[in-house]
């Protein structure tokens, strides 16, 4: 099936059905690279809710049949404990993938992934990681690049009260808050600030983090240390409270002052050097990452594709690295 810009529309299987789903859905669609197919879920009802309240797909409950179903690319959004064995499952069944951050929970599963896409060279994985896909993300980290002597450290925060805490706080057990599935501040909302950090400031040299653990055994909030040679980055990460704190990069005389590291909508200086940094956003912030990984699947662009996996690499192990520093053990973690 052409699309209107004279290319393949890609069929699209997607893995989870909730409110991040639906948002990509919507914004995968409309850049028309995509046309969602076919959804799984383990309930059968649920998937059905789904494509009622959305679109028309074949539902799939069982996810041999899914993977073996003709779809090009799956979108994945399980817990994340699953993200890279379902990744890894969709690329030895020929598939394209895009999966929610984090990819993956620990080195051993990067590792495997990476083998995995090795063995099947035509087919490209993506975590999907918005903001890097912004173009304020960009402007930023030009801006960062043009100030590079003035730099003298940053305050990256990402903190937002999940709304699953209440749940969680009433005795249920949410994948979001539970060991068994990878859960917890860092993996969940400190995947984007360590995004951040190094697509503006390269690898730290030395790496802390220093949890808030709930009784669950993960991390409700939490502050991170990433240490360079022009100063120190540090990380506020919290799903158990809300704040309107900025994030800030110092640059002596003049600070760069953004929101979440998440939700790059608006971006501005003060001091010497103030300015009115941030570009118009589209109304779907998924848009843009929508639009990177269709591009980049429809012409087998390899170099997009390693551009983004080698950062997700690099991102991956410093997060590995931090929860090393921390006694935060999750169920799928090699024994």
């Amino acid at each position: 099936m052409k699309n209107e810009k004279g290319g393949t529309t890609l069929k699209l299987g997607i893995i989870g059905t909730n409110g991040i789903t639906v948002q990509f859905v919507e914004a995968a669609e409309g850049t028309g690279h995509f046309q969602l197919t076919a959804v799984y879920s383990r309930h059968e009802e649920t998937a059905r809710q789904f494509i009622v309240e959305t679109h028309d797909a074949a539902i799939y409950t069982d996810l041999a049949a899914f993977f073996a179903s003709p779809i090009d690319v799956v979108y994945i959004a399980s817990p994340n404990g699953l993200h890279a064995g379902q990744a890894i499952q969709a690329l030895n069944a020929g598939k394209h993938v895009i999966v929610e951050k984090p990819m993956v929970t620990d080195r051993s599963q990067l590792a495997a992934l990476e083998e995995a896409q090795a063995a099947h060279p035509d087919q490209l994985v993506f975590e999907a990681a918005r903001h890097v896909y912004d173009p304020n993300y960009q402007v930023i980290a030009d801006y960062v690049k043009n100030h590079k002597g003035a730099l003298c450290g940053a305050t990256l925060v990402n903190a937002k009260y999940s709304s699953r805490y209440d749940a969680y706080l009433a005795g249920d057990d949410p994948n979001i808050f539970s060991p068994r599935f990878g859960g917890g501040a860092l993996m969940d909302l400190g995947v984007y600030s360590v995004y951040t950090a190094i697509g503006w400031f390269g690898l730290p040299s030395e790496v802390v983090y220093l949890p808030n653990v709930l009784s669950s055994g993960v991390d409700g909030s939490g502050v991170a240390s990433l240490s360079y040679d022009f100063g120190n980055v540090t990380l506020l990460i919290g799903k158990n409270y809300i704040t309107q704190a900025p994030s800030e990069i110092y640059f002596g005389k003049t600070t760069l002052s953004f929101g979440a590291t998440g939700v790059l909508d608006h971006a501005h200086t003060f001091g010497v050097d103030a300015q009115d940094l941030a570009k118009p956003q589209v109304e779907n912030p998924l848009a843009y990452e929508a639009d990177y990984f269709g591009r980049a699947i429809e012409t087998g662009d390899h170099a997009a594709f390693a551009k983004a996996f080698n950062l997700a690499k690099q991102v991956h192990t410093v997060m590995g690295q931090l929860r090393a520093t921390t006694d935060i053990h999750f169920g799928t973690d090699p024994e």
